[in-house]
């Protein structure tokens, strides 16, 4: 199984329309004032705790999940053409491993290969949600980017073939279209009101591990990374193929994408 990733995630922030939820707000209780000539109590006592208990997320995964997609990309490429006058790879092993020199013509030719068309290779995965019931879909502009083809696998296990409606290099954030309807879109949440502290969900195909779940807290707002907008820090497991994928606050609303993991290794 994969193993967490000690690592920060970093969430988008553009797509911020609708209303959110202040989750865990402290409510501040003013005590009654005694009355006259009471007597006030001896000591006080210990101030009851904030918080109690975790967060149920099982719900959130019912509500958003079947909203949330694999994405996959191919790309063409040309494959090589072989050298009718190059020694059999095979051969060439078999001399390096006994250590035999490697005199010019000394190894028979490798066969000649017909032409061929361009080949079909997996370029990624990633992941994204269903934003319209009429095939609009959210994820990375880095997980599209450069792709000859762009497959959307829903929960369900439907595939389409879909097209690059737009995308925006600098909030890292895409829109594709599929030919589907009556899909269930999500609800977008509002970042400014979303707080630091906050728990937060993610869902996503990491390693390619379709609608795996995973939650945390809001570590900071408004990171900056560069050439990015700024960014939600969250602690929030993120590991390759959760890009594009959505960052749920406890409304079951989006507050983010899914976009990058900063750590030692890059």
């Amino acid at each position: 199984m994969p193993q967490r990733r000690r690592s920060v995630a970093l969430a988008g922030v553009s797509l911020v329309a609708a209303v959110a939820l202040l989750w865990g707000a402290a409510q501040h209780v003013v005590g009654a004032q005694p009355a006259a000539g009471a007597a006030a109590p001896a000591s006080t006592s210990a101030a009851a705790p904030r918080l109690t208990g975790l967060p149920d997320f099982t719900v959130l995964v019912d509500e958003v999940g079947p909203s949330v997609v694999n994405i996959r990309t191919v790309e063409r490429v040309q494959p090589r053409e072989s050298d009718p006058a190059a020694p059999d790879e095979d051969m060439r092993e078999f001399f390096r491993r006994f250590g035999i020199p490697l005199p010019p013509g000394a190894l028979p030719r490798g066969p000649q290969r017909p032409d061929r068309g361009p080949e079909q290779r997996q370029r990624g995965v990633g992941s994204g949600f269903v934003y319209s019931a009429d095939g609009f879909v959210m994820t990375n502009a880095h997980v599209v980017d450069g792709a000859d083809e762009v497959i959307v696998t829903l929960p369900d296990k439907r595939e389409f073939k879909a097209r690059v409606v737009g995308a925006d290099k600098r909030t890292d954030v895409a829109l594709v279209k599929i030919d589907a309807t009556g899909l269930k879109p999500v609800r977008i949440g509002d970042v400014e009101r979303l707080k630091v502290g906050e728990w937060v969900m993610a869902i996503g195909s990491p390693f390619g591990l379709d609608n795996t779940v995973t939650a945390g807290i809001v570590s900071a707002k408004q990171r900056e990374t560069g050439d990015f907008l700024p960014f939600i820090q969250t602690d929030v497991a993120i590991n390759p193929g959760n890009s594009g994928g959505p960052l749920i606050n406890m409304r079951g609303e989006v507050v983010g994408i899914n976009s990058q993991i900063y750590s030692r290794s890059g």
